[in-house]
């Protein structure tokens, strides 16, 4: 089977954004950068599964983005290191949606432990979530896609530490970015005979709850604790002179999501106001 990618040259651009009678799943959806993205490709028209290991949350999502009348939004308990939940999760977008296509793979960890304090079963449980959660996504949503015989869009959020090193105590993390890198590109060749794009979209931080809790509870375990107002007033910010929010990373999500990409796959774009430069 050969599905190639439309030529969409002839379509108008309100057309090329537009999602209007697709299905979306996005990981991690219940808050921060999931929630945004979830909040844009709805905008856009799509239906969307918001998934959350947080249950109670991503009810909330869905209910708000079921009021706003913009296209059908269901929620679901999601553990994307648990192949069952994973497999549970893109049934339900079949059978209540339809169908699956787009996968967004957002969900993920970050704890900051000494390289030297770490043990393996942490590094594992990283690992898991933020590798493995990505194939585990990645793998359901193309089978559901392919099955369909439809084309489709798996769009995995890396970061900036998919392309470099970064503060000390996140040696897993920065590990698990750099495959799932690798992960975008090796299969946005072995799903494109499908019609299936991979895309990566690469954020720096952005000071989103999860983030912000995070860099807490670094600094307190570096020994100079400081709380989320003092941590932003000492981030600098990239060269276009400002810190993201995360409609600037759901923005460049759309866009992969949409026909606005569709020549696309295998690359993961940079979403960092130019810090990686």
């Amino acid at each position: 089977m050969h599905l190639p990618v439309p030529d969409v040259s002839s379509r108008s651009l309100a057309e090329l954004i537009s999602l209007s009678g697709r299905r979306a799943v996005v990981t991690g959806a219940a808050r921060g950068l999931g929630r945004a993205i979830a909040e844009r490709l709805a905008e856009a028209g799509a239906d969307i599964l918001v998934a959350d290991i947080e249950t109670t949350l991503a009810t909330t999502v869905a209910e708000e983005l079921d009021r706003r009348g913009e296209g059908r939004a269901l929620a679901t308990h999601l553990d994307v290191a648990d192949p069952t939940s994973v497999v549970a999760a893109a049934d339900l977008a079949v059978r209540e949606l339809g169908g699956v296509d787009i996968w967004v793979n957002n969900a993920g960890i970050f704890p900051s432990v000494s390289a030297l304090e770490m043990s393996g079963e942490a590094w594992d449980e990283v690992f898991a979530v933020n590798t493995r959660g990505v194939f585990l996504g990645s793998r359901e949503a193309a089978r559901r896609m392919s099955e369909s015989g439809t084309t489709g869009v798996i769009v995995n959020v890396v970061s900036t530490a998919g392309f470099r090193g970064t503060a000390p105590g996140l040696a897993a993390y920065v590990g698990s970015k750099h495959a799932s890198r690798g992960i975008t590109r090796q299969l946005a060749l072995e799903f494109a005979p499908f019609g299936i794009r991979v895309l990566g979209v690469a954020p720096t931080f952005v000071p989103t709850e999860g983030n912000m809790s995070a860099a807490v509870e670094a600094t307190a375990a570096a020994g100079t604790p400081m709380d989320s107002e003092a941590i932003k007033a000492v981030m600098r910010p990239g060269p276009l002179g400002r810190l993201g929010v995360p409609d600037d990373i759901a923005r460049v999500v759309l866009f992969c999501a949409s026909d606005l990409s569709a020549f696309m796959t295998g690359s993961t774009l940079l979403a960092d106001a130019g810090e990686t430069a």
